[in-house]
């Protein structure tokens, strides 16, 4: 583990892929503050971004585990 960068011109390329819908097919987002939470299937498919306000134990995020 390491910091990286997730903004500006030296984006990191995970985040490049997260952050782009030309990269990930589905969205362009942007990390707004720390926790943002991304959705990647078990085939390593975008699914969707939700924000740092979004809680990890949402009941989107919960029901969308429990369907994988």
């Amino acid at each position: 583990m390491e910091k990286v960068i997730v903004k500006g011109d030296n984006k990191c390329e995970i985040y490049k892929w997260l952050t782009s819908k030309t990269e990930n097919g589905v969205e362009d987002s942007k990390v707004n503050w720390n926790f943002n939470k991304y959705l990647i299937d078990e085939n390593g498919n975008y699914v969707k971004h939700l924000g740092s306000g979004v809680n990890p134990l949402d009941k989107e995020v919960t029901e969308w585990i429990e369907k994988k």
